[in-house]
């Protein structure tokens, strides 16, 4: 089981900066990939960044040169990631969801998904 939890959020105005981080921890696990997700109301929950084991990265053209996705490991089955989120739009409001794709530490071709509860992110024009 590995629980995943977010926090970071708030409200910032146009052109600010927000660091999202989520926390993932628990039993025997290692971090293969992780996203982060965003949802705004009436909207799909969609993909902004995403982040390998090997630290490869990828993202929606919409945040590209204004995001950046990142991770550590911080101790034995436990691992953050960050989102810094520069020159904020009114349209990067939303929920922001991380999800973390994990293995076992200990068997091979065990693979899953973890959710966190996600954070709201208020950006004011």
């Amino acid at each position: 089981q590995v629980r995943v939890e977010e926090s970071g959020g708030g409200l910032v105005q146009a052109g600010g900066s927000l660091k999202l981080s989520c926390e993932a921890s628990g039993d025997a696990f290692i971090l293969n990939s992780a996203s982060w997700y965003r949802q705004a109301p009436g909207t799909q929950r969609d993909m902004v960044a995403h982040i390998t084991a090997e630290g490869i990265t990828n993202y929606v053209d919409s945040v590209t040169g204004r995001f950046t996705i990142s991770k550590e490991e911080a101790g034995f089955s436990k691992y953050r990631v960050y989102l810094q989120m520069n020159s904020l739009k009114a349209e990067d409001t939303a929920v922001y969801y991380c999800k973390v794709n994990v293995g076992s530490r200990y068997y091979s071709g065990y693979e899953k998904d973890y959710w966190g509860q996600g954070t709201q992110v208020t950006v004011s024009s």
